[in-house]
């Protein structure tokens, strides 16, 4: 059956058919044609990417997955003990454990699984096929690695597929979401347990003078907005491997339209900081924040239950708070989500070292929900 699925391989998001959304729609907006657009687009770094549309024997379309060269920190979670022994070997050699390799999944966001397939195509066939491109183009082109990415529990039923493949089943930082069960923002504050109410209601009020407005069209404001989030960026020690640009933010309003939305935080009329998101579908996704001065102050938290509020305002049935910044986000009620990743090399002989070494080289945090809500509040 696997055999049966056929890839065309496109170059450039421009040149995919509309065939493509009809597939990648039914799971996220963010395996679009315009969202790979926006990526494309956004001048984000090192990213270079490809795009595969399966056909079956039938020569329908089938699958579409997006898959991309990438130079990665193969220890990029290294514990501090072995950060300070790589920060001294990169001094003599600076791409010392950095690896140009092949990776399956959306470089920006993530999306589980990292493919999109009509429901009646069996998953061992896509994962099949993928496979087999992803190692014949991995070999062409000399990469040593390949990681298709990422995995949350509802796809961890895949696992076998890509271990039977020689893939390792690895993990990666967590995800957090907040799964909204309340119609209005003081429902949400009065379901929270006391102290993480008064917690939360404290920090709000050491933001004296500080609005919020969410806009669309933000295209005018590229500039502000990318300059915000390189003052985030510059001083953060956390997983970021894509650089934004004020192209990034001008395409992103431009191709996304209204569900692209900025949040924007104002202080005496001052411009002070943004949380950029999207509407995909139920879900409110949180992508970046930025602001105008590297200040230990609140405004993270005040920005971070502004964006649940405009979940609940819009409807949406989660918000999906990314990686990082836990403490915050879990305080909120956040909960966290487990992400996998699977990971091989290009030859045999290298292929055990990788599963052996790869979890020694890399250390991930133990984050844990808390228990944020009254038992009765929903």
């Amino acid at each position: 059956m696997s055999s049966l699925l056929r890839p065309q391989i496109f170059s450039s998001a421009r040149d995919l058919p509309p065939e493509w959304d009809v597939l990648a729609l039914a799971q996220s907006n963010t395996m679009s044609r315009a969202f790979w657009q926006v990526v494309e687009e956004g001048e984000l770094g090192n990213f270079a990417c490809r795009y595969a549309l399966f056909y079956d024997a039938a020569g329908k379309e089938a699958a579409v997955a997006g898959f991309y060269e990438v130079t990665t920190d193969i220890a990029i979670f290294a514990p501090p003990f072995l950060r300070k022994f790589l920060q001294k070997i990169r001094k003599v050699f600076p791409n010392f454990l950095k690896l140009r390799m092949l990776e399956c999944g959306t470089p920006v966001t993530l999306n589980s699984p990292p493919f999109a397939a009509r429901p009646d195509i069996d998953p061992t066939a896509v994962v099949a096929a993928l496979h087999q491109l992803l190692q014949s183009i991995a070999r062409q082109e000399g990469h040593l690695l390949i990681v298709v990415r990422d995995f949350e529990p509802e796809a961890f039923a895949l696992k076998p597929l890509f271990t039977a493949r020689g893939y390792h089943w690895v993990q990666s930082l967590p995800n957090t979401y907040l799964t909204i069960h309340w119609d209005s923002p003081d429902a949400y504050l009065a379901a929270m347990k006391s102290y993480f109410r008064s917690k939360t209601l404290k920090h709000l009020k050491r933001n004296p003078g500080v609005r919020h407005q969410l806009v669309e069209g933000f295209q005018d404001l590229a500039e502000t907005l990318w300059r915000q989030w390189m003052i985030v960026h510059t001083q953060a020690d956390e997983f970021q491997r894509e650089i934004l640009s004020p192209a990034f933010y001008r395409s992103f309003a431009t191709h996304m339209g209204a569900e692209a939305k900025a949040l924007l935080f104002y202080r005496e009329e001052k411009l002070v900081g943004h949380v950029l998101l999207l509407k995909d579908g139920p879900t409110l996704r949180w992508l970046y924040f930025g602001r105008e001065e590297a200040v230990n102050d609140s405004l993270y938290l005040y920005a971070a239950h502004k964006a649940v509020e405009t979940a609940i305002l819009l409807g949406a049935k989660k918000v999906e708070m990314g990686l990082t910044t836990y403490p915050i986000k879990l305080d909120l009620g956040a909960e966290p989500a487990p992400i996998r990743l699977a990971i091989k090399a290009t030859t045999n002989w290298l292929n055990p070292l990788v599963g052996f070494f790869y979890p020694l080289m890399n250390h991930l945090p133990e984050v844990q929900g808390r228990d944020v809500f009254k038992k009765k509040a929903f």
